[in-house]
């Protein structure tokens, strides 16, 4: 009923909706991590590991909330292969290409249930959002300074570590939009990526997750995600105006070589992981191709 209800309200009514439902569901959610989240600031290790339990069920309910009124708002083909065999016990490594703020909702969506809570690497500006920025900081999410130079850089990478050091503690599972940034044709033109639907990726943030915990991953999970319609906008996806979405796991073995090193100082394990990822964004541009071409109607004859 309530499905139907909001399918047939105008777009611009459906997206104030689910606007006012997504802006109470963080607040209230937000507030309710923030117990948990100072106790475990003052509690002794061994119940730490209980409150941040509490906290990621929490956040998954935020998750599961977002869910309903996704579908709810107007009903999409959801063309998802690749997550069957998953598990919510274990730890996983996730990769994906980045078009659009819309993609962490997608990623949300389709792992719900599946895999453990996805937490994400963050710019450090990104902590003083309003609300949402203590729901990170609580959640144990990285926050990364980006800075330049060695110096800098290697403060990254131990400020990064600790946190990452965390997440041994209960399953998690760890995402990294490889590119850097949302891909735009224009920022592809001014790289000059060699890549007809990508960024040329950054392996900074890959690094680092590798350094810290890569031997306790299971296996990367390289995602796809195509908007048959193009790259939506945030509002789209409130307004329910995201007519279709195709998405791609593959599940790859992380090799050896590219386990436990030093992302800043040792160049040639550098050179290891961007050949390795480099051939993931050989085989991710294909599959685009490959999938674009699926969900374009073919011509009369």
């Amino acid at each position: 009923m309530v499905t139907l209800m909001l399918a047939r309200l105008p777009a611009a009514l459906r997206g104030a909706l689910t606007a006012l439902i997504l802006t109470l569901s963080t607040l209230l959610l937000t507030m309710l991590m923030m117990p948990p989240a100072l106790f475990k600031l003052l509690a002794l290790p061994s119940l730490r590991r209980t409150c941040d339990h509490a906290l990621t069920a929490l956040a998954s309910a935020w998750v599961a909330i977002n869910n309903r009124w996704i579908a709810a708002v107007r009903p999409a083909l959801w063309d998802v292969q690749g997550v069957a065999g998953l598990h919510s016990r274990g730890w996983y490594l996730v990769s994906a290409n980045h078009q659009s703020w819309v993609d962490i909702l997608v990623l949300q969506r389709i792992f719900h249930g599946k895999i453990p809570f996805l937490k994400f690497f963050l710019k450090q500006e990104l902590i003083w959002v309003p609300v949402i920025g203590l729901a990170w900081w609580a959640l144990d999410f990285p926050f990364m300074k980006r800075g330049r130079g060695h110096g800098a850089r290697q403060n990254d990478l131990l400020a990064t570590r600790l946190a990452c050091e965390k997440f041994k503690r209960i399953p998690t599972s760890v995402i990294n939009f490889v590119e850097g940034t949302r891909f735009t044709p224009a920022k592809q033109a001014a790289q000059r990526s060699p890549y007809r639907h990508l960024l040329k990726p950054k392996i900074g943030g890959l690094g680092i997750a590798l350094a810290t915990m890569g031997e306790q991953f299971e296996a990367l999970l390289d995602v796809t995600i195509v908007y048959p319609q193009g790259a939506p906008k945030f509002w789209d996806l409130l307004c329910g105006r995201i007519p279709a979405v195709s998405v791609r796991v593959q599940v790859r073995e992380i090799p050896d070589a590219v386990l436990g090193s030093d992302p800043v100082g040792d160049k040639a394990y550098r050179q290891r992981l961007n050949a390795w990822v480099d051939q993931q964004w050989v085989e991710k541009d294909l599959l685009i191709d490959g999938m674009l071409s699926a969900s374009r109607p073919t011509p009369a004859g």
